[in-house]
């Protein structure tokens, strides 16, 4: 999108909570990555179901996204960023030292300051840039 421009939707709370989710938060996952790396995000407000016709089962809300400028979207292979991710995110209860078996190890991630006794879902976006970085330089 070019400068300026942005993207409002309508979806359901539950899912907007997921998007603009922080690390830690128990509805922070993959979603919430995926989009906080490419977009801004904001909540606007919240829509009843009794302005629909008919009124759905479920409360919604509108979000705005802002594309972030492409000198913020520092993943060196957004392939890679994406498959880290998502193989962080693949068994919610474990570590990132057996979820990430066979891209990065144990030691690699204490060399880059994470804890691999954490869970995914306490690092931030700029922590799995730093871990897909990584295994994108050690593939190349």
């Amino acid at each position: 999108m070019p400068d300026g421009l942005f993207s409002v939707v309508l979806v359901s709370s539950s899912r907007v909570e997921r998007m603009i989710a922080h690390p830690a938060d128990s509805e922070y996952g993959r979603l919430s990555v995926m989009l906080q790396y490419r977009f801004r995000l904001e909540r606007l407000f919240s829509v009843p179901p009794g302005s629909f016709r008919p009124p759905p089962k479920v409360q919604s809300a509108v979000v705005r996204l802002v594309p972030r400028p492409l000198s913020e979207l520092d993943a060196l292979n957004e392939a890679g960023f994406s498959k880290v991710v998502a193989q962080a995110f693949s068994m919610r209860r474990k570590t990132l030292r057996n979820n990430l078996t066979g891209l990065i190890s144990a030691s690699e991630l204490d060399e880059l300051g994470i804890d691999p006794g954490e869970r995914a879902q306490t690092l931030s976006v700029a922590a799995f840039v730093t871990i897909a970085n990584r295994v994108g330089q050690r593939r190349t």
